[in-house]
């Protein structure tokens, strides 16, 4: 009598259909890189001269208007280079709009801020020192108190060959941030084969962010970011949505990038105000996911305050009616490995500031 083989035949079938959806998995999900070398602009090369300059400049009040803020106000060392805050903060009397992002790989973005409207660190270090809800300096003035100071003349002549001018304080700032890279984390080092570098609990999380978490569909790369912009209707925060100072600084940006109507303007239109793309409204660049773990609250508003939120939140597909996000159906255990990966694997060398002794 001759055996009957569907058992054998089931088994193939059933490793087929695995072999193929994890192919496609694979083929969808992005690539992801151990942190390598920086991109640096030919116009503006890396020297510890112009690094050192860029890092006093960082941290001088004088880049604000009433002398009470530098760049390291919303910027901390001490906090990942963000602020731990839902939105920064602003130059007194005013209030800011959005979060803090941290500046840790900023040098591997291709746009900068929430809504992408600059392409480099040179142009984004000038935005929110003449912004008039975060350090409100007037440019003009801010070459010429630079420009008193002995030691940053000097400075800027042997780093640029010529006087201070608003365009080469940028090209320092950007320079020091350049520096501002999250190296050797655990996730590099498995990269690079290091098999040990992952508890058991983050590399089953590893496999939920390739793969069930569809995580890497848009964290992937060097940066973990695609460069994208989302509209993933995130919620509203409640407590800036209430405060008419934010209601404020939101229109007065409205209205800045032409807005027709930023008087009535309740909600946060993202990239929209940049791109005027009907696709963009309440869309997002996707962040970085490096040194997550030091860098809550999340999201452009600061509404999701922990990690368990974040991963709730794309579990249930995102905000409401969002086209871009489906329910992941993750359980309670998948949720705490994807978590695990995410605390553990993405947090880097910690990066070593020496605070200067300002002119």
């Amino acid at each position: 009598m001759r055996k009957s083989n569907r058992p054998f035949v089931r088994c193939a079938v059933l490793s087929l259909i695995a072999f193929l959806f994890a192919f496609a998995v694979a083929a969808y999900a992005g690539k992801l890189e151990p942190v390598g070398a920086v991109p640096v602009p030919k116009d503006n090369a890396q020297t510890p001269e112009k690094i050192d300059l860029g890092g006093k400049l960082f941290f001088d009040r004088r880049l604000s208007g009433d002398g009470t803020m530098s760049c390291a106000t919303c910027h901390n060392p001490e906090q990942a280079f963000a602020d731990g805050l839902d939105i920064s903060l602003s130059y007194p009397t005013t209030k800011n709009w959005r979060n803090s992002p941290t500046l840790i790989n900023a040098a591997f973005y291709r746009y900068l801020f929430h809504d992408g409207r600059a392409k480099t660190l040179e142009e984004q270090a000038l935005f929110p020192i003449m912004s008039a809800f975060e350090m409100n300096k007037n440019l003009d003035y801010l070459e010429e108190q630079v420009r008193i100071v002995p030691e940053y003349t000097e400075s800027f002549r042997k780093v640029f060959g010529g006087d201070v001018t608003r365009e080469r304080i940028a090209m320092a700032l950007a320079a020091f941030e350049r520096t501002l890279v999250s190296l050797n984390s655990p996730l590099d080092r498995y990269l690079k084969g290091d098999k040990h570098a992952l508890s058991e609990e983050a590399r089953k999380g590893l496999l939920l962010f390739q793969g069930k978490g569809k995580c890497a569909d848009c964290h992937y790369g060097v940066n973990l970011s695609d460069d994208k912009f989302y509209a993933l209707n995130v919620p509203e925060n409640p407590v800036l949505l209430n405060d008419p100072r934010v209601t404020a600084t939101m229109r007065f940006v409205a209205k800045v990038y032409h807005y027709r109507d930023f008087k009535n303007l309740k909600e946060d239109p993202g990239r929209y105000l940049i791109t005027k793309r009907k696709a963009d409204w309440k869309a997002f660049r996707t962040p970085t996911l490096r040194e997550i773990s030091k860098t809550a609250p999340y999201m452009h508003n600061g509404v999701l305050k922990t990690l368990d939120e974040v991963i709730e939140f794309f579990n249930e597909g995102g905000g409401r009616g969002n086209k871009a996000l489906k329910p992941l159906g993750l359980n309670a255990e998948e949720k705490a490995q994807l978590k695990a990966f995410l605390s553990e694997a993405l947090i880097g060398k910690a990066i070593t500031i020496r605070y200067p002794e300002l002119p």
